[in-house]
Parts: C-alpha cells; structure tokens; sequence
C-alpha cells in the first residue's frame, strides 16, 4: 500500500491560504500574465489584502522589492515574500471605528456630530498625509450627506468599517 496521507496541520492550512490570496490579488493586475504588475498597481494590491499602509510604509516597501535598476514593474517573487510577511505580522491594520471616530471628534471642535465641507477639505489636504483632489471628492462623494450637506461622521465611520469587513 502507498503512504497515507497525513491531514493538514492548521498552520499548512494557513499558509497555502495566505498563498492563494496573495497570488489571487496579484493575478489580477498581472494584465501580460507574466508574473508581473505595473509598479503603480502595488498600493492598490496591497490595500485589496485588507492591509493600509502609509504613502511613506508603501514607499519603502516599494524600495524593498524594486528592481536594482527600476523597470516600472514588480516581480511575483520579490511581491509574494514581502507581502507574506506582511499579512503573517499582522502589520498596517486598518484603523478600527474607536479610533476613526475619534479622530474625527478631534475634528469636530464644537462637538456637533458632523463636519462641514469646507472644514473637512481644509484638514484632509493640509494636515498629514495630505489628500489630493481626486481622492477628496471620492471621500466626499462617499461621505457628504446629500440632505445636510455636511458629513456625519459617526455615520460614515460605521459605513468605512463595514466596507472593510466584507
């Protein structure tokens, strides 16, 4: 008789999980099927793996896995360790609901439960990692409540992070 097959351990489990999403997510911008993808696909991949680095976190991994001489394209074998990594360190989690709500009442200096747009604008494309102005008015197209004309935010917190959950 053959070998008898030995059951999975959780952590082979795991592991050929974790490979096929990774592999699934990058196949997906592999347009040539090459086992590559366009350099300026990576943010997006990465994001799409649930994991929300900074523009500076995604610099240097950028950096990490670029070739020597930059070709504007990213190899499968150089993305798949580094992002492997990644997901088993549990690094760049989103910010949870706690938090984002949080940081919009910092925002929310009088205390009334919403920001204006103008207010929001001003903070999003001049304090931290400032937003452009494409990505702001996909957030406000997201976030403005067509009524009020304002954003209520501990709404749109709820909405952010079930979007995130799925």
């Amino acid at each position: 008789m053959g070998e008898e097959c030995k059951p999975a351990t959780a952590a082979d489990a795991m592991v050929a999980q974790l490979t096929q999403k990774v592999t699934a997510a990058f196949d997906i911008f592999d347009h040539e099927s090459n086992q590559t993808v366009d350099v300026r696909e990576i943010g997006t991949i990465i994001r799409s793996l649930g994991c929300c680095p900074s523009e500076g976190e995604l610099h240097d991994m950028l950096a990490e896995i670029e070739e020597e001489e930059p070709t504007g394209y990213i190899r499968f074998e150089k993305f798949f360790p580094m992002m492997t990594k990644v997901l088993m360190q549990r690094r760049y989690t989103p910010a949870t609901e706690d938090k984002l709500l949080r940081a919009f009442e910092v925002l929310d200096v009088k205390g009334d439960g919403f920001l204006t747009q103008e207010a929001l604008t001003k903070y999003m494309t001049t304090e931290g990692e400032p937003f452009t102005e494409e990505e702001m008015d996909e957030f406000m197209t997201a976030a403005l409540d067509p009524d009020r004309n304002v954003v209520l935010y501990k709404d749109y917190v709820s909405i952010m992070v079930a979007d995130d959950e799925q």
